[in-house]
C-alpha cells in the first residue's frame, strides 16, 4: 500500500501542470478580438434557428485561438486551445466568456474538445471556398464530379469570405503601430509568394486518387530558376519525386526544392526612401518602422500568381497611402488585366526587374519605344537601346552599361502631368522636356552642345507622332506589362527595388525561423484544407509582425536610456549606382 501512494506521489509530480493564465493576459487578448470586427464578421456565417445552442461562442474560440498563438510562437492547435479555454482560465474570465465548466479528467477534455472542433468546423464550411472533402483520399473521376457539380458564384463568395477573415485575424497585430505606419510609411510595398507546406502526403496528378489535403498542389523549384516558381516543362512524376525522362525525352533540370502545400502571396510594407541603419550610438532608428506584413492570400504554389497577388492587395487597409510596389519577375510576365492594369489602378506604381528575354526594345507606341520599361526616343543611339543585352552578352563591362544606362536619360520621355482617373498619361519627348536637341523641332535647337543632339533616320511614311507633336497620350495599356515609372537601372530604381525586394525576402526568413514561427514547416497547421491552412497561417502571421515590432522597440533607446537589446548587425550594402545585371562594381 505504502509503495502504491509512492508510486501515485510520484506520478502526480510528473504529470504537467495545467498553466494558468493570468487575467490581464485575457483580457488584452479579450480586447483585441473585440476590435477586430471577426465576431461581427463570422457569427453571421453560422448563425442557426434550429438544434442545440452551441456552448462555445465564436468570441470564446477567438480568444482561445489568439491565446495558443501567443504563447507557442504562432502555432495553433485545437488540443492547446481546449486546455487554455476550459481548465486554464480563471472562473471570472470563464464566466465572461460564457465557457461551461467541464471534470478535469479524460471524459471531460474530450467533450470540451468535441465543442471546439465543432465550432471551428461550422467556421470553416463557412468560409471554405473548395467543395472537395478532407482528411481522405478521394477517387479522382469522383473529386471532377465535384468540382463540375459546385457553384463557382458560392465558391467565389467563400474564397473572398476567407481572405477578409484571415486578414482581419493579421490586422490585429498592427493595431498597435497604425499610427506609426500612417506616420511613418510612404505605401510602397513588395509583392512575394512563399510556399508553405500542408499536413498531407503529396501525389502525383497521374495518381487514381487526390491527397488527403484536395486543395493543395506540388511546388517545385530548380537549380536554372532563381526565383521559387514551379517548372511548366516539368511532368507531375517529376514534381512528385518520381523517374527522370528517359534517353530521348526532353532534358530537364536538376529539382533543388519540391514541397507539397500552397502559396503565400505576401504584402511587405516598408519605406523604401528611409535606409533603416542603426544610429550612431548602435540603437535602432525610431523613424524607420520595420517591414511588416500587412495582407496576404494563399492558393496553390504558381497556380495564378498575378490574380492571388491582386486579392491580397485589395485587403490593404484604406487608411494607407498607396506608393511603389515592387516584385520579382512573376509578376512582370503576368497578363496586364491580370496584374499590372490592377494593380495600377489601385494607385500602386511597379518597379520590376526583368528576365533576358524582356530586355531591348519590346514594344512602341505613337512612335516612342518601350526599352526595359521606361518610353524612350525612337532616335535613341542603337548602344543605349541594346546596353542591358551587351552587358549579358559580355560585349561590354560592367562600368559601361552604368554610363549607358545613365546617357539613356537624355532620350527618355518625361510626364507632362499625372495620370487621369484612367490612367492615360500624357508625356513629352527629351527635345521637349530640355534634354536634347532635335531637328525636327527647330525650337529644341541651339541650347548648348551639353545636350545631346538627336539624329533622326528619315522614314518613307513621314515622322512619328512623338516626333510632330509636343506631347502624346499614353494609354494604360500601351506596353503594360512591362511599364515602370522609374528608369531602370538608375539609383532611383536601385534604392527602391532592392530595399522592397530585401524587405519581403527578410520577412520570409523572419518567419520561417525554426525556432519561431516556422511557417514553411507543414506540422505547424495540422488541419487540411485551404481554408483551415489559410486561417492558421493568419495567426502565424500575425505572430510574426507582433515579434518584429518587439524586437525593434527593444533596439530604440528611449528617453537617453541604453536599448534593452542591440539591433541586427547589418552587412555592408554596396553604393547605390554600382548595381549591375552581371554584379556589383568593385569600388576602386
Amino acid at each position: 500500500m505504502n509503495r502504491r501512494l509512492a508510486r501515485h506521489a510520484l506520478i502526480t509530480r510528473l504529470r504537467a501542470q495545467r498553466p494558468v493564465i493570468p487575467d490581464q493576459e485575457v483580457r488584452r487578448v479579450y480586447d483585441e478580438v473585440a476590435a477586430s470586427g471577426l465576431v461581427e464578421e463570422i457569427e453571421p456565417l453560422i448563425a442557426r434557428t434550429k438544434g442545440r445552442r452551441c456552448t462555445l461562442s465564436v468570441e470564446a474560440l477567438l480568444v482561445g485561438m489568439a491565446l495558443a498563438a501567443q504563447r507557442n510562437s504562432g502555432v495553433v492547435t485545437f488540443t492547446t486551445v481546449t486546455n487554455l479555454l476550459y481548465f486554464s482560465l480563471s472562473g471570472a474570465m470563464r464566466e465572461q466568456l460564457g465557457l461551461h465548466r467541464y471534470p478535469d479528467h479524460d471524459r471531460g477534455f474530450e467533450a470540451a474538445y468535441a465543442v471546439v472542433r465543432r465550432r471551428l468546423h461550422s467556421i470553416l464550411e463557412a468560409i471554405d471556398p473548395s467543395p472537395l472533402p478532407k482528411n481522405h483520399r478521394l477517387a479522382r473521376r469522383h473529386a471532377e464530379k465535384v468540382l463540375t457539380r459546385a457553384d463557382p458564384e458560392a465558391l467565389t463568395h467563400k474564397r473572398a469570405r476567407l481572405l477578409r477573415v484571415s486578414n482581419m485575424i493579421l490586422g490585429m497585430s498592427l493595431r498597435e503601430a497604425l499610427p506609426l505606419l500612417e506616420e511613418r510609411w510612404d505605401g510602397s510595398v513588395s509583392l512575394d509568394a512563399t510556399a508553405i507546406g500542408t499536413y498531407a502526403k503529396g501525389l502525383p496528378s497521374h495518381s487514381p486518387v487526390t491527397s488527403t489535403d484536395p486543395d493543395a498542389s506540388w511546388y517545385v523549384r530548380t537549380t536554372r530558376h532563381q526565383d521559387p516558381l514551379a517548372l511548366d516543362g516539368l511532368t507531375p512524376i517529376e514534381a512528385a519525386g518520381g523517374r527522370q525522362r528517359t534517353n530521348g525525352e526532353k532534358k530537364t533540370e536538376r529539382i533543388k526544392k519540391r514541397l507539397f502545400g500552397y502559396d503565400a502571396s505576401l504584402v511587405v510594407a516598408r519605406d523604401p526612401e528611409r535606409h533603416g541603419a542603426p544610429l550612431p550610438d548602435g540603437s535602432a532608428n525610431p523613424d524607420v518602422v520595420p517591414a511588416l506584413i500587412v495582407a496576404f492570400s494563399v492558393d496553390k504554389p504558381s497556380h495564378r500568381p498575378g490574380q492571388v497577388a491582386v486579392e491580397a492587395l485589395q485587403h490593404v487597409d484604406n487608411r494607407f497611402p498607396r506608393g511603389y510596389l515592387a516584385g520579382d519577375r512573376a509578376y512582370n510576365g503576368q497578363k496586364p488585366e491580370n496584374f499590372q492594369l490592377p494593380i495600377r489602378a489601385m494607385g500602386y506604381e511597379p518597379v520590376y526587374d526583368y528576365a533576358s528575354d524582356q530586355l531591348g526594345v519590346q514594344t512602341g507606341f505613337a512612335g516612342a519605344e518601350l526599352v526595359e520599361g521606361n518610353w524612350y526616343c525612337p532616335s535613341m543611339p542603337q548602344p543605349l537601346k541594346d546596353a542591358t543585352k551587351d552587358l549579358l552578352a559580355k560585349k561590354i563591362d560592367k562600368q559601361t552599361w552604368i554610363d549607358r544606362i545613365r546617357a539613356r536619360t537624355n532620350y527618355v520621355f518625361m510626364p507632362k502631368q499625372r495620370p487621369d482617373a484612367e490612367g492615360h498619361r500624357r508625356v513629352m519627348c527629351p527635345a521637349e522636356a530640355n534634354r536634347a536637341q532635335c531637328p525636327l523641332k527647330p525650337r529644341t535647337l541651339g541650347r548648348g552642345i551639353h545636350l545631346p543632339l538627336v539624329d533622326p533616320a528619315p522614314k518613307p511614311a513621314g515622322s512619328p507622332p512623338c516626333c510632330v507633336q509636343r506631347t502624346v497620350t499614353v494609354p494604360p495599356e500601351a506596353g503594360a506589362n512591362l511599364w515602370q515609372p522609374l528608369q531602370y537601372g538608375s539609383e532611383a530604381w536601385q534604392r527602391v527595388y532592392f530595399r522592397l525586394r530585401n524587405s519581403v525576402e527578410g520577412i520570409n526568413g523572419f518567419a520561417k525561423d525554426r525556432l519561431q514561427e516556422r511557417l514553411e514547416d507543414a506540422g505547424t497547421r495540422r488541419i487540411r484544407g485551404i481554408a483551415a491552412q489559410t486561417l492558421l497561417l493568419a495567426f502565424q502571421l500575425a505572430h510574426a509582425n507582433r515579434r518584429k515590432l518587439a524586437s525593434w522597440a527593444d533596439a530604440i533607446a528611449l528617453g537617453g536610456e541604453r536599448p534593452r537589446r542591440r539591433p541586427t548587425r547589418r552587412r555592408r550594402t554596396k553604393p547605390l549606382g554600382t548595381w549591375t545585371p552581371k554584379g556589383h562594381i568593385t569600388q576602386r
